[in-house]
């Protein structure tokens, strides 16, 4: 496997045990050796989780980190310890280890939910979120958006 430039990176976060490890892009740039590209500054999905995004990623990713609080105006982030049963990332079939990731963070106890809400409320084990609250609300609906229609042809039975 050809080594990547940006494998200081992740030798550096292996290295580490901190659960989090705040840096700035200029300390990152020395750990490398080279400048971030210039999309680094200026688009946050640069620095997503997303495993297929660039070879970056790649490298916190397989360190067993993940990016929060990228403050691109700041030039500075967090480095996260990942969660522990979360698979690492695999080049050939990242999206599989994806997929690992996620159903290792559901199948926790604590239920994440994300945005700034995170970690203020729980799903009880069972519950299907995705079900209709009360299936009546979607029949109403249906009525409702097709009440136009139904006068309309009803205008047009008139008309006849």
């Amino acid at each position: 496997m050809r080594a990547s430039k940006y494998d200081p990176l992740k030798r550096f976060l292996m290295a580490r045990k901190d659960s989090r490890i705040p840096m700035t892009f200029a300390e990152i740039e020395r750990i490398l050796g080279r400048p971030l590209p210039a999309s680094a500054r200026t688009h946050r999905a640069w620095w997503s989780n997303n495993p297929t995004n660039n070879v970056m990623t790649y490298a916190w990713l397989a360190a067993g980190y993940r990016t929060a609080q990228v403050d691109l105006a700041g030039e500075r982030l967090v480095f996260v310890r990942a969660v522990e049963n979360a698979a690492k990332p695999d080049k050939k079939e990242p999206y599989s280890n994806s997929v690992a990731a996620s159903k290792a963070l559901l199948s926790s106890s604590k239920r994440p939910l994300y945005g700034f809400m995170r970690g203020s409320l729980r799903i009880r084990e069972g519950v299907d979120v995705t079900a209709p609250a009360a299936p009546e609300w979607g029949d109403r609906a249906e009525a409702e958006a097709l009440r136009p229609l139904a006068s309309t042809l009803e205008k047009e039975r008139e008309d006849c």
